[in-house]
């Protein structure tokens, strides 16, 4: 269904301008067993992702008021192609090289774990990003180093290579199969609606 959605709004695979985008609906990425009957383990899809905390949009808001015309609340897109490439630059990092002028960006700023990056959507001043389809069906060769790209070292030392997992995540598939099941769960089907009348 949101497949259909994206074509219907001619987003495409083939357009990282308007590639096809998916919601984050689980915000636990610290627990070692994913409970999709707690309504906890996910995230408030009536929401978009730079107000599901009360002080980030209090911030966003402060900014607005205080910004001369024309006033915007976000600095940036829930999807934009530094986006899609942030998440795909495993499998096609001949892209992020194009659009980093020939070299990746700082190993920090790279893509490096799953809850991290989900961290920084609840936190980041200039992060409102959602997902990407790649994240709800197989393969799961996105998040593997399997070309063993250099990233680069980030400042605690350790390399950038296959993106860290939850705990509750057994390896990549594991993974991929956990977030269909939630897409798919009762809980999001109940709110969906929500997410979509947003985006």
């Amino acid at each position: 269904y949101l497949m259909y959605l994206n074509s219907m709004a001619d987003r495409s695979f083939n357009d990282l301008t308007q590639y096809p985008v998916f919601p984050w609906v689980i915000k636990d990425y610290t627990s070692q067993r994913l409970d999709l009957n707690d309504p906890d383990t996910f995230r408030d899809l009536s929401k978009p992702i730079g107000a599901l905390t009360a002080s980030r949009l209090e911030q966003f808001k402060e900014r607005y008021r205080e910004m001369p015309d024309p006033k915007f609340l976000y600095g940036s897109h829930y999807s934009t192609p530094g986006y899609v490439l942030f998440y795909l630059a495993r499998i096609a990092p001949e892209y992020m090289l194009c659009l980093q002028n020939g070299r990746f960006d700082q190993a920090d700023r790279l893509f490096n774990s799953i809850g991290d990056t989900w961290s920084n959507c609840l936190c980041g001043a200039a992060d409102v990003k959602e997902l990407i389809p790649e994240f709800y069906s197989l393969p799961s060769d996105f998040l593997v180093n399997s070309q063993n790209m250099d990233f680069g070292v980030r400042q605690d030392r350790s390399k950038v290579d296959n993106v860290v997992l939850p705990p509750w995540a057994s390896d990549c598939d594991d993974f991929i199969i956990k977030m269909r099941q939630a897409l798919e769960c009762r809980y999001v089907s109940q709110n969906l609606h929500h997410w979509i009348d947003l985006i």
